[in-house]
């Protein structure tokens, strides 16, 4: 059964930082993309970024280019996004995917 447990969310003022970090069991780690997604209050869920299997390709959203950083540790099971410069429209709840399966997500507030 896959499981993904997402952890690190917090409030921060603006312009602070975060790190998330989610910790991945029941299938094969080192094989697959994994992403992060977030869903504000009232909006859809959306793609915040992705990481290839051996961290050769990373891809972002265009809001949060040049501000945050997804890495992996295929060693550990564990995939990271480090959010740096947050903004108030970052607010939400962070999730991490794989497949087409979700963890239970980590909220975000950026908020003075």
């Amino acid at each position: 059964e896959v499981q993904l447990v997402e952890s690190g969310g917090g409030l921060v003022q603006p312009g602070g930082s975060l790190r998330l970090s989610c910790a991945a069991s029941g299938f094969t780690f080192s094989l697959y993309v994994m992403r992060w997604f977030r869903q504000a209050p009232g909006k859809e869920r959306e793609f915040v970024a992705g990481i290839s299997q051996h961290s050769t390709k990373t891809n972002y959203t265009d809001s949060v280019k040049g501000r945050f950083t997804i890495s992996r540790d295929n060693a550990k099971k564990t995939v990271d996004l480090q959010m740096n410069n947050l903004k108030p429209e970052d607010t939400a709840v962070y999730y991490c995917q794989v497949f087409n399966s979700f963890g239970q997500g980590t909220q975000v507030t950026v908020s003075s």
